[in-house]
C-alpha cells in the first residue's frame, strides 16, 4: 500500500485528495490519513494541504516498497546487530534466493578476520542471501562475482573507475571504497546458501585523513542515491548469476584488478607473507611469487599493496 500511495502521488506531481487516493486504492480516506502519516514518520516530506497531499521529498533509505519487483526480498532495519546475522537466520528458514537484508546502522558490523567494521551514516550496509546450483568448492566464485557486478556498477552508474582487490576489496585511486565478507553452509555436497555481506561508503564520511578510504560522495562532490545503487548492482549481479558460466568468473574479475603484478604483503591469521602477485588462479586463490622467484599459493588472508 505505501508503494502505490508513493506511485499515485509521483506520477501527479502536485496535490492529491485523499477522495482520489480512496477511490484509486479501495481504501477509506482515515485509512489512507494513517498510511500518510507513517510515510511521514519514516522521512517523506509530504506536505498536507486542504485539498490533499503533495509528495516534496523522500528519503534515500532503502526501503522494501522502492524496489519494484523486489519488495518481498527486501528487508530493512534502522539499526541491526549484523546484516549478515539476520540474513543466517533467513536463510535458514528458506528465505527466496537473491534476499539482502539492509540496515541504516550496524552495531556490531565485522569485516575479515573479525575485524569491527563502522557503519557510519550515509553509507550502504547489506548481505544478499544467494543459493546457487554449484557445488560448495565453488561458492568462493559467488565473491568473485559480486565485486565484479559492483566494480562494473560504479563504473557504469557513476562513472567511478573502480577496481577490485584480491581478495574482494573494491578500490578508487588506491582508496577503499567498499569491503565485503561472506560465509556458507552446506550439507555434504548440497551448498546450502552463500551469504555475501557489503559495506559501501556512499554519502558517508569516512575518515580519509588516517585511512587508505574515500566514499562515493568524496569523489564526486555531492551524495547519489543508496536505492539506486542497490538496484543497479542487483540487477548486474542477479544477470551475472543467472547466465551461469561459474569458470568464467574469476578471469572476467581479472580484467578489473590492480593486484596483479603488484608487492604486497598478505596476512593470514596464523601467517604472513611478501612478494608479487603473480596471478590469481581459476579458483580465486592468488598465487604469490617471493624474491627467489618460488610461487606460493594463498586462498584467503588480507592484502595489503605498497606496504614492502
Amino acid at each position: 500500500m505505501k508503494r502505490r500511495i508513493l506511485q499515485i502521488l509521483r506520477n501527479e506531481n502536485d496535490v492529491v485528495s485523499g477522495e482520489l487516493l480512496s477511490k484509486e486504492l479501495g481504501i477509506s480516506r482515515v485509512s489512507i490519513w494513517k498510511h500518510i502519516h507513517k510515510l511521514r514518520e519514516l522521512g517523506y516530506d509530504i506536505f498536507p494541504t486542504p485539498k490533499g497531499y503533495r509528495l516534496h521529498k523522500s528519503p534515500d533509505t532503502p526501503f522494501p516498497w522502492e524496489f519494484l519487483g523486489r519488495e518481498d526480498r527486501i528487508h530493512y532495519y534502522p539499526t541491526i546487530s549484523s546484516t549478515m546475522d539476520m540474513a543466517r537466520t533467513l536463510a535458514r528458514k528458506g528465505c527466496p534466493d537473491f534476499t539482502v537484508v539492509a540496515a541504516g546502522r550496524q552495531e556490531k558490523g565485522r569485516g575479515r578476520l573479525d575485524r569491527t567494521w563502522q557503519s557510519s551514516d550515509g553509507g550502504l550496509y547489506f548481505t544478499i542471501v544467494c543459493k546457487p546450483q554449484i557445488p560448495p568448492q565453488l561458492s568462493s566464485r559467488m565473491n568473485f562475482a559480486a565485486s565484479l557486478c559492483l566494480a562494473k556498477t560504479l563504473r557504469e552508474v557513476f562513472n567511478i573507475y573502480a577496481q577490485v582487490k584480491w581478495p574482494n576489496d573494491i578500490l578508487v585511486n588506491g582508496r577503499k571504497i567498499c569491503g565485503m565478507l561472506s560465509e556458507m553452509e552446506a550439507h555434504g555436497d548440497l551448498l546450502l546458501y552463500v551469504n555475501i555481506g557489503i559495506g559501501v561508503n556512499v554519502n558517508n564520511d569516512p575518515d580519509i585523513a588516517e585511512q587508505k578510504v574515500t566514499s562515493i560522495k568524496n569523489i564526486l562532490g555531492y551524495d547519489v542515491s543508496r536505492q539506486t545503487l542497490l538496484s543497479e548492482f542487483s540487477d548486474r549481479f542477479e544477470t551475472r548469476i543467472a547466465a551461469g558460466g561459474f569458470d568464467t568468473i574469476v578471469s572476467e574479475w581479472k580484467k578489473y584488478t590492480m593486484s596483479i603484478g603488484q608487492k604486497v604483503r598478505i596476512v593470514t591469521v596464523n601467517d604472513e607473507y611478501q612478494g608479487l602477485v603473480h596471478d590469481i588462479d581459476e579458483d580465486g586463490a592468488l598465487i604469490l611469487k617471493s624474491d627467489t622467484g618460488a610461487l606460493k599459493k594463498i586462498i584467503y588472508g588480507d592484502c595489503f599493496h605498497n606496504e614492502i
